[in-house]
């Protein structure tokens, strides 16, 4: 009998080319499609769906990859799987890192970590940054903000690559009214100090940019009528990360 080997496949939404915003230095972006959160102020609700991705297999998606192979790395870059949430597709999500890592690649992973579990050794392996998606420091105000998701798996996920040394930059979204109490921010704070591998902290101000896309699926934008946070709020919620002793961008 012939061993025939199966393509491993994933459900791609779209790529790009990013600097300083998705990892260290230019990086080429994959945005896979599915997340099992529906986070209020999710500014890309098509990638929420895997429905609405292409059946891409890891072939394709390298060999986009290797156009660019030269130019991610005199720009000191690499590759980042983001979404959607990439540990939706744990076996197409390693299986693109793994490849990136033989290309002498730097590899990112931008997840909430609510599957973290679904991460093997091997996928972590071929991992060099996670961008940590705290969404909230208190487990009821997460649930209110993911409307499905759960803090605890967050937790254990970070603490799980602490303990493999794996590099990690926290990112928190500042939304008024919402994610703001300082309780909470302390809440994020807090976890996020006692993981000696969190390298910095990235606030990330409120934006309403997505409500196009919420308006062209037929979607209400739940946060339409909410500001962007203000610099007083922006500046009181970056100082409480440095009194912990956190690095804030």
């Amino acid at each position: 009998m012939t061993d025939v080997t199966v393509p491993v496949t994933g459900s791609l939404h779209s790529f790009d080319i990013s600097t300083g915003v998705d990892g260290p230095g230019t990086r080429f972006v994959a945005f896979l499609a599915g997340c099992p959160l529906r986070c209020l102020y999710c500014h890309s609700p098509d990638t929420q769906y895997r429905r609405f991705g292409r059946p891409t297999s890891v072939h394709e998606l390298l060999t986009e990859i290797r156009r660019y192979e030269r130019f991610l790395k005199v720009a000191h870059g690499g590759v980042t799987l983001s979404g959607g949430e990439p540990l939706q597709q744990p076996a197409f999500t390693r299986e693109v890192l793994r490849q990136c890592k033989e290309m002498r690649l730097h590899t990112a992973l931008d997840t909430s970590g609510l599957l973290g579990d679904r991460a093997d050794d091997a996928l972590l392996d071929a991992t060099d940054l996670v961008l940590l998606d705290i969404k909230s420091g208190d487990p009821a105000t997460y649930r209110t903000v993911t409307g499905t998701g759960r803090l605890a798996p967050t937790v254990r996920f970070a603490h799980r690559l602490a303990d493999r040394g794996v590099p990690i930059w926290v990112r928190f979204v500042l939304v008024p009214g919402l994610t703001d109490d300082p309780c909470n921010v302390d809440a994020v704070a807090s976890i996020a100090a006692d993981v000696p591998t969190v390298e910095r902290v990235e606030v990330l101000p409120f934006h309403r940019l997505g409500a196009q896309k919420y308006a062209a699926l037929g979607l209400p934008f739940p946060l339409a009528d909410t500001p962007p946070p203000d610099e007083a709020l922006l500046h009181r919620v970056c100082r409480q990360f440095q009194d912990h002793g956190l690095t804030v961008y």
